[in-house]
């Protein structure tokens, strides 16, 4: 990496920390560093709630899918739209009635206090887990760019992203979001316009692609064991999106900052149609590696955009798109913090204590940030081993929970009879078997495709959950 690699990262780190800095003197209380003071542009929250679910992981493995693969990941997100225009008609006007500190103050408005917190515990547990791969992911590009260890490269990728999201808590996450999507899209044309010139030209690629069957974006086979068809991208992209967007604090967090309900059905519906462009580019990122013969076959998926970074693109440019991968990577790992302090400030530390005072709740979110941050660098640690893309391992960890979540949500607006005792029943059940599922893949499951993860879940949790209703009140009326 030459010097003037170094001088463009060191300018993307000394603006992102600027962002943090200036947001400090604007944190007053907890409602400025969780929800800034819900006053934020819906078109900025929009831009952020891309750039969130983002991450290093759709830059890094993204590109590797398509370059051993085609563009049938595309249909994923077809679904993720039809996903967020049903939150925005059916679940996100719930999250504006009252003061709502985080998704699951509805929940405890419906059943009760007890399935607020057990939801919450059940996000952050999961959401630990999927954001510790995201700084593994973060981590390798670094790794081989510096040589550094593994171990280091996390801490690095931990401390700079923890620093300006300590200071500026949700106003300068979502504005450094806004930058690090500019600055990630620009990176990922830039790659395509390289590997164009190295293999032969635009027209050159798309026509060898074509040939080659890698341009195929459609798969009409209905299976449960083929990974991305349309069916399986229209059903389980939906109900993912659903789960992500109507019930994990992460994504509802960002919402909950808008001014209205009207501009968060904006930035939302919108963020839907963005993230289709979004992967199509990183697509045909890996297209292009493709057709410039970057991939020699020694490298796994994970490492073949890193590789081609290094050493095909020119000085200057490698640094920009390391520092764009950067940029997706500590968007999300950002949010993830700040939405896990906010989880456990505001569904634990708050109630259990009875604190309402505003300023000592941002005392607290903000040592609870610094805990979270060290739990995230010590879980991306543990999935060195994996050989899997890390984004298949990101979205089915985070499918574990979503259906779970997702089907008490539907529960709760279905059925009046639904009751607390009824929904905590519902979320560890339908969890626990998922968790097995996922994990274990025993008997009928070993051959399910994990868009169908998020389905599976729902389908369980609202079996059981009205399975439980009638089985309590037969029990009452005996």
């Amino acid at each position: 990496m030459t010097g003037l690699d170094l001088a463009v990262m060191a300018v993307y780190f000394a603006a992102v920390l600027a962002i943090g800095v200036h947001f400090t003197r604007k944190q007053h209380d907890a409602r400025d560093y969780f929800l800034g003071q819900r006053d934020i542009p819906w078109w900025a929250v929009m831009l952020s709630v891309v750039a969130t679910e983002t991450s290093a992981i759709t830059v890094i493995s993204i590109p590797g899918i398509a370059a051993r693969g085609d563009l049938t990941f595309l249909q994923l997100p077809l679904g993720y739209l039809v996903g967020r225009i049903g939150v925005s008609i059916w679940l996100l006007p719930g999250s504006f009635r009252g003061e709502q500190e985080t998704a699951y103050t509805r929940l405890e408005t419906r059943f009760g206090p007890g399935t607020r917190r057990l939801a919450s515990a059940v996000f952050m547990t999961i959401r630990a887990m999927g954001d510790s791969v995201r700084v593994f992911a973060t981590a390798i590009p670094l790794h081989i760019v510096t040589g550094l260890s593994i171990f280091w490269c996390v801490v690095i990728v931990a401390a700079v992203t923890l620093a300006y999201t300590l200071a500026g808590g949700i106003k300068a996450v979502i504005w450094v979001d806004v930058m690090q999507m500019g600055l990630y899209v620009v990176a990922g044309f830039a790659a395509i316009a390289v590997a164009a010139s190295l293999a032969g030209g635009f027209g050159t690629v798309m026509s060898d692609a074509f040939e080659a069957g890698k341009l195929r974006t459609f798969d009409w086979e209905f299976s449960f064991s083929k990974v991305y068809t349309f069916w399986g991208g229209l059903i389980g992209g939906a109900l993912l999106s659903a789960g992500s967007h109507g019930t994990d604090h992460l994504m509802v967090q960002r919402l909950l900052s808008t001014r209205s309900l009207s501009d968060a059905r904006k930035a939302l519906v919108g963020s839907g149609i963005l993230v289709i462009v979004q992967f199509a580019i990183f697509l045909l990122v890996g297209t292009f590696i493709w057709a410039a013969g970057a991939d020699n076959g020694t490298l796994s998926s994970d490492e073949l955009f890193p590789s081609f970074i290094v050493d095909l693109l020119p000085a200057g440019l490698s640094g920009l798109v390391i520092a764009g991968i950067f940029a997706a990577a500590m968007s999300t790992v950002s949010s993830s913090l700040n939405s896990l302090a906010s989880a456990a400030t505001y569904d634990f530390y708050a109630p259990l204590t009875g604190t309402r005072d505003a300023r000592k709740l941002l005392f607290v979110g903000r040592w609870t940030t610094l805990g979270w941050a060290v739990v995230l660098a010590g879980g991306a640690l543990a999935f060195q081993s994996n050989d899997q893309p890390v984004v298949v391992l990101a979205l089915s960890i985070a499918s574990i929970t979503y259906g779970g979540l997702l089907g008490t949500y539907i529960l709760g607006g279905i059925s009046p009879k639904v009751q607390q005792f009824d929904a905590i029943v519902t979320i560890v059940t339908a969890t626990g078997a998922m968790l097995l599922i996922v994990l274990l893949k025993p008997g009928p499951f070993a051959d399910l495709a994990w868009p169908w993860y998020v389905p599976l879940g729902t389908v369980i949790a609202i079996g059981v959950g009205l399975f439980s209703t009638w089985i309590r009140s037969f029990v009452d009326t005996s």
